[in-house]
């Protein structure tokens, strides 16, 4: 299973940073370095399947919600964002409908207020 979730992360790396080397690079390095200290722990132990979880999710991360935006042309605030197959799009529900249940509106990361 870890060697199945290095694979996904190392995809995942190459689909959300397309010909981005220096950042390919030091994502596939940390990757590698995590599981690396995960590399003593017993396989069917809590905190190797926690591991494996987490990095699983890091690619679903990755994958659908990372968006590479590069700056084109002589404007400073015009840019090309690379949208592929695996970018997750929504309908936006949340911004027809801000109201939380039981009544706290959304503010930024989560947090809210009454």
């Amino acid at each position: 299973m870890a060697l199945a979730a290095y694979r996904h992360l190392l995809r995942a790396t190459r689909i959300a940073f397309q010909g981005d080397l220096p950042l390919i690079h030091s994502a596939r390095s940390q990757a590698r370095g995590g599981f690396e200290k995960g590399r003593s722990l017993d396989p069917a132990s809590k905190e190797a399947i926690g591991a494996i979880e987490h990095a699983e999710g890091v690619v679903e991360v990755l994958t659908k919600n990372i968006v590479q935006g590069q700056q084109t042309g002589a404007q400073a605030d015009t840019y090309r964002l690379n949208i592929h197959e695996h970018t997750e799009r929504g309908e936006n529900d949340t911004v027809k409908n801000p109201r939380a249940p039981g009544g706290k509106v959304k503010v930024g990361f989560g947090g809210g207020c009454s």
